[in-house]
């Protein structure tokens, strides 16, 4: 089973410049946490301390919001697509 993460532009320092990545894990939670301890540089840009998604990461399965598809428990599958988007904030008053 293999699950294809897209890695956006902000994110790829972290994952050695590579666009995508493969997991074979069954949900999200499960992927960020793959993606975590294989580089180390994500920690603290995906999950918060207390393991809950970050709350400026946006995560889609398959340009489906993982929010409501189950938070970390929304299940994947093999040849879903997962992308990982920053959320933009900040600016001028």
């Amino acid at each position: 089973m293999t699950v294809v993460v897209r890695i956006p532009t902000v994110l790829r320092s972290a994952v050695e410049g590579q666009t995508t990545v493969t997991v074979s894990e069954t949900t999200i939670g499960k992927v960020l946490e793959h993606l975590i301890a294989t580089y180390p540089g994500l920690n603290g840009q995906l999950l918060n301390s207390d393991g809950t998604l970050h709350r400026f990461l946006n995560v889609y399965v398959n340009d489906d919001d993982v929010r409501y598809l189950g938070g970390l428990d929304a299940p994947v599958a093999s040849g879903d697509e997962v992308t990982l988007l920053p959320a933009v904030a900040g600016g001028a008053h």
